[in-house]
């Protein structure tokens, strides 16, 4: 246990990745979809809301559908400022990599936890639900690579 917070919680953050190589290379797309995703939501006209969630904004009065992409917008916000946290760990700190999979990973289970116990109503599946499953899976798996040790050889 005490490995496993000291890999999840270096002293010193510092941007040597001690980790698999493939959880190095795998947190590049995963933050560059990050990026894209808080962005849409972001800038979106719509917030993503119909054009991407699905959600049918174009049922509801103009003020419930204002309201639904004020609330996409403002999510993208937050989205992107840890977005910001990815890009800095990528670039200036990836001992925290093991610990951004672990944020990565519980941010989307509670994500589909609300979902579950609080269903949002869409015309078809929208690409991030069906896509947060396997994301996950590749997050724990990545996870679990990060905090191996990757091979030295003796002249590192």
């Amino acid at each position: 246990m005490r490995y496993l917070l000291k890999r999840l919680f270096p002293a010193p953050a510092d941007n040597v990745f001690r980790g698999q190589k493939i959880a190095l290379y795998v947190f590049i797309p995963i933050t560059l979809m990050l990026i894209f995703r808080s962005n849409m939501h972001l800038l979106a006209p719509d917030g993503g809301a119909q054009s991407i969630a699905t959600i049918p904004l174009d049922q509801y009065s103009d003020g419930a559908a204002a309201n639904i992409i004020a609330i996409f917008s403002q999510w993208g916000l937050s989205q992107l400022l840890l977005t910001g946290l990815f890009v800095l760990t990528l670039l200036r700190y990836r001992s925290l990599i093991p610990l951004f999979y672990l944020i990565f990973s519980l941010e989307m289970i509670g994500r589909m936890a609300v979902g579950h116990f609080k269903p949002v109503e869409t015309v078809s599946t929208a690409p991030g639900a069906a896509s947060n499953l396997p994301l996950l899976v590749i997050a724990i798996i990545m996870l679990v690579f990060s905090l191996i040790p990757a091979r030295r050889t003796s002249g590192e």
